[in-house]
């Protein structure tokens, strides 16, 4: 046991290679003084540190296909030569390799995280000065976590980052901010969508808003929903992928269940709307066995199921719109925790 014990001290410090390397760029980029360590949050760091496992190291790939191919099926759909004028917020964005996936597809993505815990860790590998090649930077990433572990070996093993090597551009951007106080885009949307109220008017906002295991880590999921709704733009579209895990340490204001998130989505604007899995239709209600920053070496992960549904709004009647082929829906793709089949 002493020998594990002074082996999981090596880990510790080799691990510290590169909390410090954050610390330093946080310092240089923000100007600040020695930091003040007196209460840490290990808890987050270590979440953290997790996630460029899962965002950005061979390892996590699996995972990320598990919970990000369903989305991404989604914006494929769309035509190449239409995705370029399309703009899409990923709120809770984390270390950002979904946003910067949905980038690589052509679409104009802006990651949104309040956690500056994940921002520093993500600005250490969008920055030139502390990233600049593939699988430079390691981890010893579950060495703080003895359960379910098969080996000693498989605790302290190394796990290279990052697998590419990310970059903002005109493109990609990161939003460090509260989700809550965002506002729509500014300029036109990428097609040309008419006002109810007066069809001379251009509506603005998002054409996508992609939320992967956010809306549960919610104060108050009415409002979170409800700034979906205002930032989308008529024809919009919501996705949203990931168990309903209320997070947000017994402060939420409401609880709900898969059947009333569907409800008050409903109550709030969305219709929601059923397709057929089995014709392909990938709008279509299914179950999606998620998982979220396990280890894959381990005795014991957790593997909780989430189901897509789809919905959209009607902005108009087909008496009140104007005769153009013209998208009036706002629409919701949702993801819950329960087997709708």
């Amino acid at each position: 046991m002493t020998q594990k014990l002074d082996r999981l001290k090596l880990v510790t410090d080799l691990n510290a290679t590169v909390t410090e390397g954050i610390a330093e760029l946080a310092a240089n980029e923000f100007g600040l003084e020695e930091p003040d360590a007196e209460s840490p949050d290990l808890g987050r760091v270590r979440e953290s540190l997790k996630h460029y496992i899962r965002d950005w190291s061979s390892e996590g790939a699996s995972e990320r296909e598990k919970i990000f191919r369903p989305i991404l099926n989604v914006l494929k759909a769309v035509d190449e030569n239409d995705r370029s004028g399309k703009r899409i917020l990923v709120p809770g964005s984390g270390l950002g390799r979904l946003a910067w996936e949905i980038s690589q597809l052509g679409y104009d993505t802006t990651a949104n995280e309040l956690s500056f815990f994940m921002n520093l860790a993500f600005r250490y590998l969008l920055s030139s000065e502390t990233t600049t090649s593939t699988e430079q930077h390691t981890l010893r990433p579950y060495g703080h976590w003895f359960s379910h572990q098969r080996s000693n070996d498989s605790l302290f093993r190394v796990i290279r980052f990052p697998d590419v090597i990310p970059r903002l551009s005109s493109t990609f951007r990161l939003l460090e901010t509260d989700f809550l106080t965002t506002e729509p885009p500014s300029g036109p949307p990428s097609k040309f969508v008419w006002s109810k109220s007066d069809p001379e008017v251009v509506q603005t906002g998002y054409d996508y808003i992609v939320t992967l295991f956010f809306i549960d880590t919610s104060l108050n999921v009415f409002e979170t929903m409800e700034h979906i709704y205002t930032l989308l733009r008529p024809g919009g579209t919501w996705i949203n992928l990931g168990p309903l895990l209320w997070t947000s340490g017994g402060h939420a204001k409401v609880e709900l269940s898969l059947d009333e998130v569907i409800r008050a989505a409903e109550e709030i604007g969305f219709i929601i709307q059923d397709g057929d899995a089995a014709a392909g239709d990938l709008d279509a209600r299914r179950t999606v066995e998620c998982e979220y920053t396990g280890d894959p070496n381990a005795m014991m992960r957790k593997l909780p199921d989430g189901c897509l549904v789809a919905g959209s709004k009607r902005t108009a009647s087909a008496e009140e719109a104007p005769i153009r082929e013209v998208v009036m829906d706002k629409k919701a793709l949702l993801f819950g925790d329960e087997d709708w089949a």
